[in-house]
């Protein structure tokens, strides 16, 4: 009825992308937030934050993680700073806060939807019995479900406070999806997936979850595949039979 294997019974959902359309979001304030610090540091010699940067160093990872790995791709390290550090602060933490910040007020300004393929897919899942989570490395999981109305459809919540609480590793490494699988008493084998990050397609398959469903909005169905996902749509309808 589906989509998904016989025995599945939770799903694992990512947010930005998957539920949302917020990862485009994400994405420029990534590229406003490393672009004005790489111009200030490079001059003359600057080179943008792209589209293929975010999707190989930054998306699906905790914010910390994403800004040491994109900076170390230009060959630059950074102290770590301290969660206090200012906006100003030239730290990681004080890159992660200025993105941040960022992304609030780009969200306030134009507001969070939901996909209408993905609100019929979760209320096909509920109406199956089926219990949800929302998975997201993001720490403002909370307010941005709030704010797309789906608040309603989740048992259960890992996001980026839950993660930096209990000290669990990010995408690509499984703990997220692992704590999600535990919050709603299920084994990672009977729980899907669902990701449009590669970063996040990779943790599916390494916690060994019954099945990894690879949501491509960027065009990168090939590459889901390579990392993991055992079926790729380019909207979760597309697994109610819908055509996409």
């Amino acid at each position: 009825m589906i989509g998904l294997p016989d025995g599945i019974s939770a799903c694992l959902f990512d947010l930005d992308g998957v539920l949302t359309g917020t990862a485009s979001l994400h994405r420029e304030a990534w590229k406003q937030t490393f672009d004005a610090f790489l111009r200030v540091r490079d001059g003359e010699r600057f080179l943008p934050f792209t589209d293929e940067d975010y999707a190989e160093y930054v998306d699906g990872l905790p914010r910390a993680d994403g800004v040491r790995k994109f900076l170390a791709s230009r060959g630059i390290s950074l102290p770590e700073g301290e969660p206090t550090d200012p906006v100003d602060a030239p730290t990681v933490n004080g890159i992660g806060k200025r993105k941040n910040e960022l992304v609030l007020r780009i969200m306030a300004e134009r507001g969070v939807r939901p996909y209408p393929g993905s609100v019929r897919f979760l209320e096909a899942a509920r109406e199956a019995g089926l219990s949800i989570a929302v998975v997201t490395s993001s720490a403002n999981g909370a307010a941005v479900l709030d704010a797309a109305g789906l608040s309603g459809f989740v048992q259960a919540r890992i996001d980026g406070i839950v993660i930096q609480r209990d000290h669990l590793r990010g995408k690509p490494a499984p703990d997220s999806f692992l704590a999600g699988a535990k919050a709603l008493g299920v084994a990672p084998e009977r729980a899907a997936v669902f990701e449009d990050a590669l970063a996040g397609v990779e943790a599916g398959r390494a916690g060994g979850f019954g099945c990894v469903v690879g949501v491509d909005r960027a065009n990168q169905a090939g590459q889901l595949r390579a990392h993991g996902a055992d079926i790729v749509v380019e909207d979760l309808a597309e697994l109610l039979g819908e055509k996409p």
